[in-house]
């Protein structure tokens, strides 16, 4: 069994544009998890994600999500993404 690559990605975003960021990063597709930290780098809110649910928890997330946005000017999002899949090489050979 192969263990799933991930790379952690931090996005810092003022009070007004978290709700935006999360909403955005909910919708594409290599997001496995999102962590929202405070000023003091606190965990605030932490989503994981899987295929298929992101719709069932969209709404409340994003409802929280903005309800938090309010207590303070500066967050980070921590963004957990599925590695891309390496392409296999093609092995090039040359007649001379």
């Amino acid at each position: 069994m192969t263990e799933e690559k991930v790379w952690t990605e931090e996005i810092k975003v003022r009070g007004e544009a978290l709700v935006d960021k999360a909403k955005e990063l909910l919708h594409e597709g290599n997001v496995r998890r999102i962590i929202v930290k405070n000023e003091k780098k606190q965990t605030v809110m932490e989503l994981p994600l899987t295929f298929g649910v992101v719709g069932a928890i969209a709404a409340p997330f994003l409802a929280a999500v903005g309800a938090i946005a309010a207590f303070a000017s500066h967050w980070t999002i921590e963004v957990q993404r599925k590695a891309p899949k390496a392409v296999p090489r093609k092995k090039v050979t040359a007649k001379v």
